[in-house]
């Protein structure tokens, strides 16, 4: 499929990835109004992370890749549905910091390699991790909660974060060297804005 081809498909991916951003928000606002309020403020803070675009540009059809959005929607449902927060957690982060290196490389002048983006996919999902453990480490001290319970948990929590952001960054590669997103930043000079 070409980029061209795709093209035409576009505004279905455009709905596709709004539907599934609706589904993470919705998630999103009844674990902060019911039962888990720091994964709800997460979902929803993916949610914003991901219409930035869209709000910036002023057109809807401004999206990051539908995949990326169906990876967060697989999450949210996953743990609505009663999955173990780990593993759901563990890819929503990389999620999250796919989302903010697809949203580099294709609405902004930032041109990377392939090679590095995904060496930035992995550093920032480490990044994102390091951050999460420490909301994670206050929620536990202010809110009574129990999420870190080892520092052996803690330790291979970076290092499964870190495989699934290669495995994910490599993913994101491949889709952005067959399509480019709508409203993109065009590598070519003759493509959208």
């Amino acid at each position: 499929m070409t980029r061209e081809r795709f093209g035409h498909d576009e505004r279905r991916g455009d709905i596709v990835c709004w539907l599934l951003t609706a589904v993470v928000a919705v998630d999103g606002l009844e674990g902060v109004f019911r039962d888990v309020p720091l994964w709800g403020g997460f979902e929803l803070f993916i949610v914003a992370v991901a219409s930035i675009p869209a709000v910036a540009t002023r057109d809807w059809t401004a999206t990051v890749p539908w995949p990326l959005m169906a990876i967060a929607a697989f999450a949210a449902v996953a743990r609505a549905a009663g999955a173990s927060f780990e593993p759901v957690a563990y890819l929503a982060i990389a999620t999250l910091a796919l989302v903010v290196v697809a949203e580099l490389e294709a609405f902004t002048s930032v041109e990377l390699s392939r090679r590095f983006a995904i060496v930035f996919a992995v550093m920032t999902t480490l990044a994102l991790q390091a951050l999460w453990t420490v909301v994670q480490f206050y929620a536990d001290q202010w809110l009574g909660t129990a999420y870190l319970r080892s520092q052996t948990e803690l330790q291979w929590d970076f290092v499964v974060v870190t495989g699934l952001g290669l495995v994910l960054g490599a993913l994101l590669q491949v889709y952005f060297a067959r399509f480019e997103p709508a409203g993109g930043v065009s590598r070519n000079g003759t493509g959208s804005p």
